[in-house]
């Protein structure tokens, strides 16, 4: 009498660590599969709309500046300083995104581009409407292959990617408390 043994090759353990043992192969991460999140925005007038498409909140960093290049510093009347007049506030708030997670939509009007030194000696790109004149989003030479800095103010719901840190607080306004619970550094290498 013959007997067939069917032979199956034994079971790959998908991460080697106890509960793979316990419980069988560890699934692939459902991040994989699921859909992504769009945060959508536009200019005052809605002729520039652009959406932003990301895995994760994590993959955006909304932050607050206070260099004298993002915020007003009208009392000092030098050509040097008319780069600063971009927010006309006390601090510029942008949401840093992914390049490749930006694009403007379907049918949307082309923005308005503005390069200049940002007076640093680097070169600052800004994109805004032509029609209202709404800063859309901004980035340097060193950030133009890898992300861009949208307005958060542009954004339909701002309070869905909320702020994570301050940058230059050397800078902050006097009057202006700290943020609490997000990071603060004085320069932007701390």
């Amino acid at each position: 009498m013959y007997r067939f043994v069917v032979r199956t090759p034994p079971r790959r353990r998908l991460v080697p660590n106890v509960e793979s043992r316990i419980h069988g192969p560890t699934p692939l991460p459902l991040s994989r599969f699921a859909s992504t999140m769009v945060y959508k925005g536009a200019c005052y007038c809605k002729a520039v709309k652009y959406e932003i498409d990301l895995a994760s909140p994590d993959e955006a960093r909304t932050s607050l500046c206070h260099c004298y290049n993002c915020k007003v510093r009208a009392r000092i009347p030098q050509p040097a300083v008319l780069g600063r007049r971009f927010f006309g506030t006390a601090f510029g708030l942008t949401t840093k995104v992914p390049v490749k997670a930006f694009s403007y939509a379907s049918g949307s009007t082309k923005p308005t581009v503005h390069e200049a030194d940002n007076g640093s000696g680097s070169l600052l790109h800004r994109e805004f409407c032509s029609k209202c004149g709404s800063g859309i989003l901004e980035y340097g030479a060193a950030a133009a292959n890898d992300f861009r800095y949208v307005m958060t103010g542009t954004l339909d719901d701002p309070s869905a990617l909320p702020p994570k840190g301050e940058f230059f607080c050397i800078h902050r306004e006097k009057w202006m408390p700290e943020v609490p619970g997000i990071f603060h550094k004085d320069r932007l290498k701390d």
